[in-house]
């Protein structure tokens, strides 16, 4: 087997586990931590709950609320400044993937100076960043546990990946009690998130037996626990989706992502929308393209999907792809691009399509596609 890396933060885990980030602090030499979040974790009372257990362990914190869905570039440089100025030392973010990413943004301009569009691609920071505590409040970005940050160029508009060893945490936080308060769609999007990082990261290039088996777990929690998370909100569904993400992000983090998420990135990017709502309009379509570059491994993943072989890998595959659409077609979700961009806009899908080759995820798919590939794909599932 040839040389490979495994990469991950320490891992708080289980219900109640936010209780214990104060004494986390503290062990990464808080004082005056800087902490991000979002209205939506303020109203949901997840924030006054941590800002509580922070301040019984005696540290004091500075709130930098500046977040949206889709971060976009001024704010990370906007906080940085700001916590340059405050004289802040170990940052904490608790909150869904755009809280996460934030964060680690603002920790890359802060200890490294200059634009974050400056540090896009891989491997581009160099000095050491902030100690960091993310907590996740979704079961699906995997921003807590990554190597991965995605923030949205403005003036191009498109998500940038910047991808580098120093964004993985010092610690992350994953506390499934907090997955009671998010709502249908939300939980959806995340777990159809966390199913894609899982698909794309077992076909990378990249893989490795510690990946590969991480992925296949992921995909069959998911299947198995989603449907039940949505209807029933049961602790132990959600409990299990949890677990799916965290294992899925363990393994995109080391083997990289894929065409899917290259497209994502750049339709989300030019019309600023969620990322979880594209991976069932693009996921299945993607797949069917890399089936044809590696049918064995597709055929594995059409094995969990199925619990099942067929008697050949393609049928396999195939399948496994054709009961993944009907798995997404039981949720309220968009399944056709056309569902979610206006009609007029059609015509600025060649241009993201040709944005979207050059995003760092297409280099680890099983065979980076071109723009006429991406431009396909998208009148395929419009």
């Amino acid at each position: 087997m040839d040389i490979t890396k495994f990469a991950i933060p320490e891992i708080i885990f289980g219900r109640g586990s936010l209780d214990h980030a104060g004494q986390c602090a503290l062990r990464l030499g808080a004082r005056k931590v800087f902490l991000v979040s979002d209205e939506g974790i303020e109203q949901a009372g997840w924030l006054q709950r941590l800002r509580d257990i922070l301040e019984r362990e005696g540290i004091r914190w500075v709130y930098y609320p500046g977040v949206t869905p889709n971060p976009r570039d001024f704010q990370i440089e906007q906080g940085a400044e700001f916590y340059l100025k405050n004289d802040t030392d170990v940052i904490i973010a608790i909150g869904g993937g755009s809280v996460l990413d934030t964060a680690k943004g603002i920790a890359i301009i802060a200890s490294n100076g200059g634009r974050i569009r400056d540090y896009e691609g891989a491997n581009r920071v160099q000095r050491p960043l902030p100690p960091m505590m993310l907590i996740t409040t979704t079961a699906g970005s995997g921003s807590d546990i990554s190597q991965f940050c995605i923030i949205t160029d403005m003036k191009r508009g498109v998500k940038m990946s910047i991808i580098t060893r120093t964004l993985v945490p010092n610690i992350s936080i994953v506390d499934p009690l907090i997955l009671r308060t998010k709502t249908e769609s939300l939980i959806i999007q995340s777990a159809v998130d966390a199913l894609a990082h899982a698909i794309e990261a077992y076909m990378s290039r990249i893989a490795s037996p510690f990946t590969e088996m991480h992925s296949l777990k992921a995909v069959d929690l998911i299947l198995a626990n989603l449907q039940e998370a949505v209807a029933t909100r049961s602790l132990e569904s959600l409990e299990q989706l949890s677990i799916a993400s965290v294992s899925a992000s363990m393994a995109f983090s080391n083997a990289g992502l894929g065409a899917e998420h290259a497209l994502a990135h750049s339709l989300g990017g030019h019309f600023d929308m969620r990322h979880g709502v594209l991976h069932p309009i693009l996921l299945t379509s993607v797949m069917r393209f890399n089936a044809a570059c590696n049918p064995k491994k597709m055929a594995e993943i059409g094995r969990v999907i199925l619990d099942r072989r067929l008697g050949s890998d393609e049928a396999t595959a195939l399948a496994g792809i054709e009961r993944l659409d009907e798995f997404f077609a039981s949720f309220d979700v968009a399944r056709r691009l056309g569902q979610i961009i206006d009609p007029g806009e059609r015509h600025q899908l060649e241009p993201i399509c040709r944005m979207a080759v050059h995003d760092a995820c297409n280099l680890t798919n099983p065979q980076p596609a071109t723009w006429e590939d991406f431009l396909r794909i998208c009148e395929e599932v419009w």
